[in-house]
């Protein structure tokens, strides 16, 4: 099965200062991450590109994240999945769970595609916890 890695885990493991010491769960994720690389499941999308590469200050640090993300080419994003996003985002508010635009298209995505996702990000677990339950 396919998983689709949100910026979050990304970020922990290509954007982290080296000087900054992972947490356990930081670090479980990033085995996942790793693991998963491995063995060919990964797959994004251009809005987590582009949610990875913005407000990188250095232009090195820029061009080395982007390096990195080439190997994985952004899955095509359908109209289906934009109004499978904004249900979702209804169904999600009317629970009291308030997803951004990007979170809630990244969940829709997966859940369409009944993809894994991997995500550190605490409302995005919440939002799919409420997708799964209907």
């Amino acid at each position: 099965m396919k998983l689709l890695v949100d910026t979050s885990v990304w970020s922990l493991a290509l954007r982290r200062r080296a000087s900054v010491k992972p947490g356990a769960e930081e670090s479980r994720l990033v085995k996942v991450l790793t693991e998963a690389i491995a063995d060919g499941r990964v797959t994004t999308i251009g809005p987590i590109r582009q949610e990875l590469l913005s407000g990188i200050k250095e232009a090195a640090q820029f061009e080395k994240v982007k390096k990195a993300l080439e190997p994985f080419r952004d899955e095509t994003i359908a109209t289906a999945d934009y109004e499978e996003a904004a249900r979702l985002y209804n169904l999600c508010r009317s629970r009291g769970v308030e997803c951004g635009p990007v979170d809630v298209l990244i969940c829709a995505v997966a859940w369409r595609r009944q993809w894994d996702l991997l995500t550190s990000d605490a409302v995005m677990k919440r939002c799919m916890e409420v997708v799964r339950s209907g």
